[in-house]
Order: C-alpha cells, then structure tokens, then sequence
C-alpha cells in the first residue's frame, strides 16, 4: 500500500490539465493507493489575482492554450470577476468533514464546473448548484458550512501542509510558488510514502513520472494493463471521463493518447447503447449507460 497525497485547487488550469495522467494512475493501481485530498487554496480574495495582473479575459485566453496542449474540456468565454479560490475549497473541505470520500467528486465537479461554465467560485449561489450534480451530496448544507469554524480550521491545516514544501524536490525543480509567503506546493503536486519513504512529484508532472515513482516505492504491486475498449474504463469510473481521460487511458505504456482511436471507440459505444455522451464545454464527459 502507498499513500498518495494530492495537493490541488479547483481553480487551477494545471490540475485540471493533469486528469488523464491521475486517471491513468488511479486505472493502474487501484486500492494499492491510497490517496488524500489536501487543498492548496491559491486565493483567499480576488484582489490577490488583480495585484497580479488577471484578468476575466486573460482567464479565457489562458484556457485556449490549456485546451490546445493538453486537451481537456475548456469553454473559453471570460468570466463575469475575478474569484478567490478559498470557498470553493472551503467546499470541498466541508463535504470531506460531512461525508469522507465525497470529497473527490465535489472537486471534481467544481473543476469541470469551474472551466466549462460561468461559474463563479466564490458565489455561493452558483457553487451550490454545481454541487447538485454530485449524487449523495447536500449541496446546501455543504454550501451552508463554508464559513463554519470547525471547516475554515480544517482549510487552514490543509494550506498549511501545502505551505511546507521548503527544501523538496518540488522546490529543487522549481515545481514550488512563494504568492503569498511561504515556499508552497503548486497544483498539481503528489506525495508518495510507503516504508518511511516519500517521493514528490511537484507541479505538473507526464504520466511517467508518477508511475516510475510508485514503482520504485514498491516494486510488488499489481499493474492494471490497458484495456482494449473504452468499456471497462466507463465501468471504473463511474462520475464518466472526458474523452482526452479515455484516450490517456487506452494508450499502452509510454505510447502518446490517440484521441481520434479513443473518440471513434467511445461513439461505437454509444451507438450500441453501452455509453453516453454528455457535452461539457467544447468536449464531453463519457458514461456508462444505467
């Protein structure tokens, strides 16, 4: 068993950019990782993004080249503001203290919200209805405890961990940021340990990076191939995957995504009946059929 940890944001067009490699990790080795949510919280008001020179339309611009490279779903139109990322982070804390393990689809569904919509973060209105696409989840009351002691004290120790990562190898490969004070993992950054041994992967990071890491943490653990079809990936994930996930997904080893094979495949599946297409942005999010 390894445990993993995964400092991110929901704001953050590099986290978002590193699905396909996380879902490819999770295909690969299942429950022999064990993986914890902490939250960076880039932002705790706007005014920090404009002291920096963002802009809504710069946002937008910004996704087109995250879209182009990276291939996730993007809808790249400005948003209405600026946003802290601090509620929704906060969010996704609380539902983490209300359910364990809700939190990864409440983070999911805010960063595919947060980047194919005019989702706005820090409105509480709109951040509850994101949240109502996630089954079991109370999106009011999740939305409700934002500001709650118990919650904002938990965020705290979560930023606070994400702050510690003065003299990693994360700060060594310049994978680290200094925003707002302290030396800081940026997002997507992983911790792997097992056998009191940790190993980071700071910052954006390929695919191979994760695996040669856990690898070597652990040379006994089982490796899920490929698939042959996008079949039995819609019948692991259940929240569905984005065709650029689907095509990480398939490829074989270190072989680059073949995103037309992976599309064609998934539009055979719903053709038969088996998938599910749901547009998000300029894309879609696949599913199995119910």
């Amino acid at each position: 068993m390894i445990d993993a940890t995964l400092y991110s944001d929901p704001a953050c067009p590099w986290a978002y950019s590193e699905s396909p490699a996380l879902r490819v990790i999770e295909w690969r080795y299942g429950e022999q990782l064990r993986w914890r949510l902490v939250l960076v919280g880039l932002t705790e008001d706007a005014s920090q993004y404009e002291q920096r020179g963002y802009t809504p339309l710069r946002g937008a611009l910004g996704q087109l080249r995250f879209r182009g490279r990276y291939g996730m779903p993007f809808a790249p139109v400005p948003k209405p503001r600026l946003s802290a990322t601090s509620p929704a982070c906060r969010a996704i804390v609380a539902a983490r203290m209300a359910e364990p393990g809700s939190e990864w689809h409440v983070y999911r569904a805010l960063q595919l919200a947060n980047f194919t919509s005019p989702l706005v973060l820090e409105d509480e209105a709109q951040l509850a209805d994101a949240l109502r696409t996630v089954p079991g989840v109370d999106a009011n009351e999740v939305v409700a405890r934002i500001d709650a002691p118990d919650v904002v004290e938990a965020y705290e120790r979560d930023r606070l961990e994400t702050r510690g990562a003065q003299g990693s190898a994360a700060e060594l490969q310049g994978k680290t940021a200094t925003t707002d004070g302290p030396v800081r993992f940026t997002a997507p950054s992983v911790a792997f340990e097992a056998n009191g041994q940790r190993l980071v992967a700071g910052g954006f990071q390929p695919v191979e990076a994760y695996d040669v890491l856990i690898a070597n943490l652990d040379p006994t653990l089982q490796r899920q191939p490929s698939p042959e079809t996008p079949e039995p990936l819609l019948e692991r994930f259940e929240d569905g995957l984005t065709t650029q996930e689907v095509a990480a997904l398939l490829a074989d080893g270190n072989d680059a995504p073949d995103r037309v094979g992976a599309e064609a495949a998934l539009i055979e599946l719903a053709g038969a009946g088996k998938a599910v297409r749901q547009p998000l942005g300029d894309d879609a999010v696949w599913k199995r059929t119910s």
